[in-house]
């Protein structure tokens, strides 16, 4: 069938893959960097819990069969090394099938994994991820053609992510109708980067007109991806070109780097890089893409649902395979920032001149002077929910209390998510929280201080706690519960 393929696309197929490959890469090994505290064994919110109550069916994933630290770390390992050999090409090099069944592993370990994450893979990224890596199963590699239907597939993915993202803007807070949501959102974003601060100062004109372009290219531009070449490759750029604005204002994993991958599978290459003879591709696997796209298709109809409902949720997931899902962020922009600065002492009585140390995050502000990092497309999990703890308490309540009391024992694991343990040689005796209201610095203040922020303290979050002892004393050990002055 000669309209199942699109060979101008090999070069296309190529960059998508290598950058899905490069995105699963990165995936893999913050997995296996972060997993431990996070939903290891001992960690704030462990998986064998988790499983108790979490069936095959709600949960799918290998770790229903079985779950050890050390089989998650070869999984996530495992994920990395057969992501990097892809990065490297590899796939290409191999029979079709084979190649296929390469990246439906990485799906199924990755789906694994965000499968019992619980509220650390809570992202939309997370779904983006399994789309994308789902579909790339049946893009195929050198040995045949790219299909056609996965191409549009893809497009139709895109599609989702961007006029998703437009419609919850325009639905949602009144400052995006307004063209006003840019005077806050570089200063109130989740991980500020390096160039944040001087996004946010701006003129005001200028920030609407970004408000006026994200419009555009979420809300119009999408539309222009199913048109004829080569409007279809001006929209993919369009796109591609937002999102690196985006990458260079701010820290949002590597949601924006998908959707510059996925932007760039739209693009006709064949201009620049003429004919590319192809193989055609087999039966069987003409059969199996087009049983996939009939599949999506039908799946797409809860997704298509959301978009068009008033009440537009975003971010989820419609199936726990994450075949299809709706995507969207920002619905809402915060006008002031928060922050929980959390504190230790290793002082035994609390008085006023008590002397509290900080503790210090990779990303999230912290100390005023020093100048936001640049970690995307990594991620930085307990940096995130420590932004959304800011909100509200109510977003750390299920976590935050363990996350204090690994604190209080220096525990190993939890101490290597953090930038500075303020007491490394022993534990510190009582840890606190504190909600701060953090600013950026003017010109004139950042000139005269060298400080990015300026800060003032609102409220406690969390009073002095302490780890409780058992009534056996020393050969009891301590109890995992808290104390709080």
């Amino acid at each position: 069938m000669e309209w199942f393929t699109a060979p101008e696309y090999w070069l296309s197929r190529l960059v998508f893959q290598r950058a899905l490959a490069t995105v699963y890469l990165v995936g893999f090994v913050g997995a296996a960097l972060q997993f431990r505290a996070l939903i290891g064994e001992r960690g704030m919110l462990p998986v064998p819990e988790y499983l108790r109550y979490a069936t095959m069916r709600r949960a799918p994933g290998l770790f229903q069969l079985h779950y050890s630290d050390r089989f998650f770390a070869c999984c996530a390992w495992a994920g990395a090394a057969l992501s990097a050999a892809l990065l490297a090409g590899a796939a290409d090099r191999l029979p079709l099938w084979t190649a296929m069944l390469w990246w439906a592993a990485l799906w199924a370990l990755y789906l694994s994994i965000v499968n019992v994450g619980q509220t650390w893979y809570a992202f939309g990224w997370e779904s983006l991820l399994l789309e994308a890596g789902f579909l790339a199963i049946f893009l195929g590699n050198e040995r045949a053609a790219p299909p056609v239907l996965v191409l549009w597939l893809l497009r139709w993915l895109l599609f989702r992510v961007e006029f998703g993202a437009g419609l919850i803007k325009i639905r949602g807070d009144e400052c995006w109708r307004r063209l006003t949501c840019l005077y806050f959102h570089h200063e109130t974003q989740p991980m500020p980067g390096p160039l944040s601060w001087f996004f946010h100062r701006l003129p005001g004109p200028l920030h609407r007109v970004e408000a006026g372009a994200n419009h555009v290219t979420q809300l119009l531009v999408p539309v222009l991806l199913f048109t004829p070449q080569p409007i279809a490759t001006a929209a993919a750029g369009m796109i591609a070109l937002t999102q690196l604005w985006l990458v260079l204002s701010g820290n949002f994993s590597w949601l924006n780097w998908l959707t510059i991958a996925l932007a760039l599978s739209a693009v006709d290459f064949s201009p620049l890089t003429g004919p590319h003879p192809l193989p055609a591709p087999p039966l069987w696997y003409e059969v199996l893409v087009i049983a996939v796209t009939v599949l999506v298709l039908a799946l797409s109809y809860h997704p298509v649902r959301n978009l068009l409902s008033r009440r537009q949720a975003m971010n989820r997931s419609f199936d726990p395979l994450h075949l299809v899902n709706t995507y969207g962020a920002f619905g809402t922009v915060g006008r002031v920032r928060f922050e929980v600065v959390v504190e230790g002492t290793d002082e035994r009585v609390l008085r006023p001149g008590t002397v509290w140390r900080e503790y210090e995050f990779h990303g999230k502000p912290g100390d005023v002077r020093r100048l936001p990092r640049q970690f995307a497309p990594y991620h930085l999990r307990l940096d995130w929910l420590m932004w959304f703890a800011a909100l509200s308490p109510a977003y750390a309540r299920p976590w935050f209390g363990g996350f204090v009391e690994r604190l209080l024992d220096n525990d190993r694991d939890t101490l290597r998510l953090l930038r500075r343990n303020p007491f490394p040689d022993a534990p510190p005796l009582y840890v606190r929280a504190r909600l701060y209201h953090y600013e950026f610095t003017t010109w004139r203040q950042l000139r005269a201080t060298g400080a990015w922020w300026q800060r003032r303290h609102v409220r406690d979050f969390l009073p002095p706690t302490r780890l409780s002892t058992t009534d056996a004393g020393a050969d009891a050990g301590t109890d995992v519960s808290t104390d709080r002055a």
